[in-house]
């Protein structure tokens, strides 16, 4: 049982490390529901549906930015870097 808790925890890592956003993005998420649920009992004249709808709007409005950074992020290693790399082993021929 150990094992297979291991082998999920450093599967869970290496996607963490190859695409870094979407650990960001699922922590911006829970951090976001958790603060507007806090802030619930503030909310004034506001009826609950409002609430929760720009509760629900922010939360996926951070998860859209941070898969957006996530690709661009990708994108940027993927061919510029990339690219450099090419180059370089091309002259280094």
């Amino acid at each position: 049982m150990a094992d297979y808790e291991e082998e999920n925890q450093s599967k869970f890592m290496r996607k963490a490390k190859e695409n870094p956003f979407v650990p960001i993005g699922l922590a911006g998420f829970f951090g976001i529901v958790g603060y507007r649920l806090l802030k619930m009992k503030q909310r004034g004249d506001v009826k609950m549906s409002v609430h929760l709808i720009h509760m629900r709007v922010a939360a996926q409005g951070f998860v859209v930015g941070a898969m957006t950074l996530g690709v661009i992020y990708s994108m940027y290693n993927e061919f510029y870097l990339g690219v450099k790399k090419g180059q370089k082993a091309v002259m280094d021929k």
